[in-house]
């Protein structure tokens, strides 16, 4: 029975492309031992990859060869067109002068890419994204970035840590654009330590907040809180 629904889990997997373990546990009716289980079984043949509090199939991406598996670029195709219609809304917050900090979601770097092809004539961004550094040569050249060092998170494909933050100490930011693993009436989580500290101090700094969340994130929970949903000017989603 344990192969048959590993089997059921790969080819659950190689369709959705990512999956939590919640949606897991609840597709094939098992309790949350059995799935972690079987998970962990995959994982350690090389087959799925743990990926922001779910699971992805380990496949070889074009982009970097057979072995240049990016979670980042997977969680990219996750509900794009969600992602590309938050980002629309999120873009008609932002005026002349702003200094945004933008996170390392992928909902984020869609905003980032509507950026890069807009029109203002003052604008600094405050990011701990690597995708966003490295694009942004794309950016028009009067765009001001501030790149946020630290420790190098693979899974977020970001800087964390401490030097992260005691870099934020010295900044001002009008705006922050966030995104979340899990939204609830209570308060937003998500599954890195190290990034819900970097999340709670960009918040306490911003003078503006705007979290960012496609309908797959409300009513579930990460492991860290770093905020209440209350915190923020606006919770912007898909309509």
């Amino acid at each position: 029975m344990k192969n048959i629904r590993t089997m059921k889990i790969m080819e659950y997997l190689k369709e959705k492309k990512y999956c939590s373990m919640t949606e897991l546990q609840a597709k094939f009716g098992v309790s949350c031992a059995t799935i972690h289980r079987d998970v962990a079984a995959l994982v350690s043949r090389g087959m799925l990859q743990k990926i922001h509090g779910g699971v992805t199939c380990q496949e070889a991406h074009p982009e970097y060869g057979s072995k240049g598996f990016s979670p980042f670029r997977e969680r990219i195709e996750w509900n794009r067109g969600r992602k590309q219609m938050i980002s629309q809304q999120a873009l008609r917050e932002i005026g002349e002068g702003d200094i945004l900090f933008l996170d390392s979601s992928t909902t984020v770097y869609f905003l980032a890419k509507m950026l890069a092809g807009s029109s203002f004539s003052n604008l600094t961004i405050i990011t701990n994204s690597v995708q966003i550094i490295q694009e942004f040569r794309f950016f028009p050249p009067h765009y001001v970035l501030i790149g946020l060092g630290g420790a190098y998170d693979i899974q977020l494909n970001a800087f964390l840590g401490q030097a992260a933050l005691r870099e934020l100490e010295s900044l001002s930011i009008s705006k922050a654009f966030l995104s979340a693993f899990g939204i609830t009436d209570e308060k937003v989580t998500t599954n890195h330590e190290q990034h819900a500290g970097l999340l709670t101090k960009v918040l306490q700094i911003a003078r503006n907040r705007y979290l960012l969340a496609d309908r797959s994130k409300f009513d579930r929970e990460g492991l860290f809180k770093f905020a209440s949903p209350r915190l923020f000017d606006k919770v912007i989603s898909e309509p």
